[in-house]
């Protein structure tokens, strides 16, 4: 990936170290051991949502994209459904961090996507997040609970220390869980695209698969949807991830963008599929 376009993913991915103060500490919301979900694993493996093989030494494995099968051009939409812990009090005077019209856009379109939530986003808009989670066409995945950084350095978010990182993602899960998610997938995705080794190190007990992304939508801020359709549209591969936005007030061109760019990838042999189907594909391999 192009230096430029990493940072820019980045950037995209920090709404909240852009759009906020500092956030307060995160609390554990209660330890809870082996794979984190709202529901207890299945007893048959066959039933379980594919995942990644641990990584070197165990560390959590990174997803960045599936196969790049021309055969089978497939691409996942992921959307980030971001709140950080001290925007409440906005919330509360009416600015919208959900993104009503997008859901309801992709579901006119039949488009798969995976939505990666922060825990904070799933106590602020309960419904949506049960609804989101009940519709087949989606699945939530992690966010972390309140977007702080899992390593130093990470464009100005407040960093989590590592002992707390297992319990923040643990945290997320729990609010899920309360808003009525059914069944949140085992994938995490990290505050600002930023990890390192001690990070991938002390998720390694959550049971996630870190995801990551290939294709920048660049639609945080975005006020013309074209040029956030035109990036995407450039960008994609075969087995491309996709990473945009699923909050209405720091990502208002979003909706348009998508009404753009599903019909010129259909137009051009790609299939839409969530994430899990991307890592199915790549046979546990990252």
């Amino acid at each position: 990936m192009v230096i430029t376009q990493v940072r820019r993913a980045v950037t995209v991915c920090c709404l909240g170290a852009v759009l906020g103060a500092a956030l307060t500490a995160c609390g554990d919301g209660g330890r809870r051991p082996a794979r984190p979900g709202p529901s207890a694993p299945s007893a048959t493996t066959a039933s379980r949502p594919p995942t990644l093989a641990p990584g070197p030494a165990g560390l959590t494995p990174v997803f960045r994209h599936g196969p790049r099968t021309a055969s089978d051009k497939t691409v996942a939409l992921t959307f980030d459904a971001d709140m950080t812990a001290d925007q409440g009090p906005r919330a509360a005077a009416g600015e919208r961090f959900d993104h009503p019209r997008l859901i309801r856009t992709l579901r006119a379109l039949k488009v798969p996507a995976t939505v990666f939530m922060t825990g904070r986003w799933a106590e602020e808009y309960p419904d949506q997040a049960r609804a989101i989670g009940h519709d087949p066409l989606f699945e939530v995945a992690n966010h972390s609970y309140s977007h702080y950084a899992y390593t130093d350095g990470c464009y100005g978010l407040p960093v989590l220390a590592e002992e707390r990182m297992q319990a923040d993602v643990e945290r997320a899960y729990a609010a899920f869980r309360r808003a009525g998610v059914p069944e949140a997938m085992p994938y995490f995705r990290f505050p600002g695209g930023c990890y390192d080794r001690a990070a991938l190190r002390a998720l390694t007990p959550a049971g996630v698969t870190a995801v990551q992304w290939d294709v920048v939508g660049g639609d945080a801020f975005a006020t013309d949807a074209g040029a956030v359709a035109r990036q995407v549209l450039d960008g994609v591969r075969p087995g491309s991830v996709v990473v945009l936005h699923c909050t209405r007030s720091a990502a208002p061109a979003t909706e348009r963008a998508v009404r753009r760019i599903v019909p010129e990838l259909r137009r051009a042999g790609y299939r839409f599929v969530k994430v899990s189907e991307l890592i199915a594909a790549s046979g546990g391999r990252s």
